[in-house]
């Protein structure tokens, strides 16, 4: 983002600036997803649908029929279980000690060194996960004259197990051990197995299908039991054979506490060598040649990517739950924060010792109204400020419709409301062109498709009694609020944007002004040579601006007005893009405020920090919390899972109630939050999303024209001026007041002395101003009364988002 010196400058640019559209940020998005996606797959598959487990854990073995007799009763070491089946027998006072489920990093360097002290080779069946986690010591334990032999990836029963599984599991398993150690190995031991008598059909149906792979079965003839850690004396007599046959000997170096078969092993060679017995692999036990090989280059290349990826995996989880602890840590904060600031926002505003802004403000109000193509709603609005129970002089500002925004208005032939027409130049020049033809210190600016309540314009200049208020932002609410989109977009303005507005006033830091409702002194818009077009987010712009030159901008929430919002995703879209866009702008052109002193201070270290936290990394960190939620649901406790999102909904449940009870509003559209989160709340941050991306980018975004859908409706009796306007001073700079304006009064001669303001709307009119009856925005009208209604505006139609490069 660039922070263009020429503020100046055509705006009309808008219209013809390339739209470049960084798509490419959205393939590199979906390889992303892709990729995180199918890591978070294998993670949690490698370490969380099996597990290394205590060996009695499977219980009783089924029918064994089908297991050949030569091998229930045969030697532990089984090849060519698939064709003809044949055993070997560990040689005559030989013992080879194999240790499974390693390797471990406290455990198996401890027995390695136990092994070193006596001289003595062994066999390490390892799991998969485990050579992941820890290859050096695979290549310690090869390195050191060791066999190694596979023990399944996730250490599964492999019986109970698809076909396909026990592949994926077998070649896993030896694609690590190649990528860790440089070899390949064809022995193999199953979890949970034990000595050839036990196996059963299912057990022979695994064998048969690993030695079609290549491996030959080793099982054992002497369980130490170690991993019951009955105590060193009782692995000892379980490990010692009985008489001077060769045995194969099962201990564990991982999957839990070894110490005692550190300590029995220690105790046990010594023992073992004084009986006369000699210690070798298996391999050499049984006279079997070579069942270690030097793995290929592919093999090797391709385990070490296995590795790789692993660990970024593993990586990736530890990065997951650790943005998710912040999001939710920053969540709460963000809960605390402004649940405790509009407490403390609605005692200043009306307790007993409530803030007085001063003596109430009579003086008349320009209220400026941008149009582009607005003729859905324009008679509506303009009716609505006509009803206002403050003086007011209306300018609508029609910037090249080509829809006859203009020519209905005028056709209303309403007292007190001036027309002008500029070719297409972007919203902030129409602002410009409303604030130069001004006759009053005080405006209002409004879009086209709002409507105010008939107190809304003098409510929200009442804090202009203090000479240091600049900007005052009103409350803008969802009008059209039908469909579960409505409802959404009703609940974000009120819990959401209310809330947070509540909070900047009370920490001197408000960021925007929404165009829908927000008023200005006109001098201090003026030395800021007016509404500057750098951004598209032109209200934040300015506020910020008006805060940096040392303005208080303050919330007025009983300045109520009432705007439509997108009654469709695709319209959602790009109006959210471009805030979100425009926003980012600001932030970046406004940066300077983080050093600054006095009133820019406050909006740099609390408006701009707030909105980098809030606004910016909390959406980015969003999709970690939904993608370690899957994730957990899939591979962790679900329950678990399930109670913190049911607790973050009713944080976000009892913020939604407080809200809308500042607001006054009934609480029923909260029933759709827990909906909100699964559709509402991913668009918003792929908005933020594309937005960061086009920003890094250095994209220029147009501006686009939103959907009008014509929901709003005027109050009753709009046609009444509503205003007297004084005359202009002598010498001064402001425009004449436009023709047909009633004839000039005394200005509020006689008007009775209002107590206070305190925040809250004063309900006795202005003497010589009619009282309006209350705005109802889901009223339906009939004709108003009085006047002749307009016929049909025909000849024009609202153009295709395509026709105009402008949006208001």
């Amino acid at each position: 983002m660039t922070d263009r010196r020429h503020r100046n400058a055509p705006a009309r640019r808008h219209g013809r600036t390339r739209q470049i559209t960084p798509r490419a940020h959205w393939l590199l998005l979906s390889v992303l997803a892709v990729t995180l996606s199918t890591a978070l797959l294998l993670q949690g598959y490698t370490h969380h649908m099996f597990g290394i487990t205590s060996d009695a854990v499977t219980g009783a073995r089924g029918r064994h029929g089908a297991v050949p007799g030569q091998v229930t009763h045969g030697g532990p070491v089984i090849a060519d279980a698939a064709t003809s089946a044949h055993t070997a027998r560990v040689k005559y006072r030989t013992v080879a000690l194999t240790f499974d489920d390693g390797p471990d990093p406290v455990w198996t360097p401890r027995i390695l060194d136990a092994l070193r002290r006596n001289h003595v080779h062994a066999t390490f069946f390892v799991v998969g996960t485990q050579v992941v986690a820890h290859p050096e010591l695979v290549r310690r334990i090869v390195a050191e004259g060791h066999q190694i032999g596979v023990h399944t990836f996730t250490h599964p029963d492999l019986a109970r197990l698809a076909p396909w599984q026990r592949s994926l599991e077998l070649r896993e398993t030896q694609l690590a051990v190649a990528g860790a150690a440089g070899v390949t190995t064809a022995l193999l031991r199953p979890p949970y197995s034990s000595q050839n008598d036990a196996l059963d059909d299912a057990d022979w149906s695994v064998l048969k299908q690993a030695d079609r792979a290549g491996y030959v079965t080793a099982l054992s003839t002497q369980d130490a039991e170690d991993w019951q850690r009955p105590g060193v004396g009782r692995i000892l007599a379980h490990a010692t054979p009985r008489g001077h046959a060769g045995q194969i000997v099962l201990m564990h170096d991982g999957g839990g506490d070894r110490s005692q078969t550190v300590a029995a092993l220690s105790a046990l060679i010594p023992r073992l060598k004084a009986q006369g017995f000699r210690f070798a692999t298996v391999g050499a036990s049984v006279g079997m040649a070579g069942p270690v090989q030097s793995a290929g280059l592919g093999d090797h290349l391709q385990g070490m990517a296995l590795i790789e990826l692993l660990q970024a995996g593993d990586w990736t989880v530890w990065l997951l739950g650790v943005l998710m602890f912040a999001a939710g840590a920053i969540s709460v904060l963000r809960a605390a924060v402004v649940l405790i600031a509009a407490r403390r926002h609605r005692r200043l505003r009306t307790g007993r010792h409530g803030r007085s802004w001063g003596p109430p403000v009579t003086e008349p109000v320009s209220v400026i109204v941008p149009a582009y193509n607005e003729s859905a709603g324009i008679e509506a609005a303009v009716r609505s400020l006509l009803a206002s129970d403050h003086p007011v002089e209306i300018i609508v500002v029609d910037d090249g419709s080509t829809d006859g925004t203009a020519d209905l208005v005028e056709s209303l032939h309403l007292p007190g409301v001036r027309v002008i027409r500029q070719q297409n130049a972007g919203k902030p020049a129409a602002l410009n062109t409303g604030l130069a033809a001004a006759s009053c210190e005080l405006v209002v600016m409004v879009d086209g498709d709002t409507v105010f309540e008939s107190d809304t314009v003098r409510t929200i200049v009442q804090p202009f009694a203090d000479p240091r208020v600049g900007a005052v932002s009103g409350n803008a609410k969802v009008v059209n609020r039908g469909g579960l989109l409505g409802r959404w977009q009703h609940i974000e303005y009120v819990v959401g944007f209310n809330l947070d507005r509540r909070l900047f006033d009370l920490a001197e830091c408000m960021p925007t002004v929404p165009g829908a409702v927000g008023a200005f002194r006109r001098r201090a818009l003026l030395a800021l040579d007016g509404v500057s077009d750098v951004t598209l987010a032109e209200d934040t712009d300015l506020t910020m601006a008006l805060c940096r030159a040392g303005w208080r901008v303050v919330y007025e929430e009983s300045a109520v007005a009432w705007t439509e919002a997108p009654a469709s995703l695709n319209a959602l879209w790009r109006q959210r893009y471009r805030w979100c866009y425009g926003t980012l702008q600001a932030m970046w052109k406004h940066r300077g405020a983080l050093v600054q002193r006095g009133a820019a201070g406050k909006l740099g270290r609390r408006g701009l920090v707030y909105l980098l936290l809030f606004q910016v990394l909390l959406p980015l960190l969003a999709p970690v919390v939904d993608v370690f939620a899957l994730y957990g649901l899939l591979f962790l406790d679900p329950v678990r899972i399930i109670g913190l999102w049911l607790a973050f909904l009713l944080l976000q449940f009892l913020m939604g109630l407080y809200a809308f009870r500042l607001d006054g509003e009934r609480p029923g559209p909260l029933w759709s939050l827990p909906l909100q989160q699964f559709v509402y709340r991913q668009l918003m941050y792929l908005v933020v999303i594309q937005s960061v991306f086009t920003a890094v980018s250095g994209s220029r975004l147009r501006w686009q024209r939103m959907e009008r859908y014509g929901s709003l409706q005027a109050p009753v009796a709009a046609e009444a001026p509503g205003m007297d306007l004084p005359p202009p001073a002598p010498g001064s700079t402001h425009s004449a007041p436009y023709d047909g304006v009633p004839p000039q009064q005394t200005p509020y001669n006689g008007v009775p002395q209002q107590t206070p303001y305190n925040g809250v709307p004063q309900q006795a009119p202005y003497d010589s101003v009619p009282q309006q009856a209350p705005y109802d925005p889901f009223h339906q009208l009939g004709p108003y009364d009085g006047l002749q209604q307009p016929p049909p505006h025909n000849g024009f139609r609202p153009p295709a988002p395509h026709e105009t490069s402008q949006s208001y």
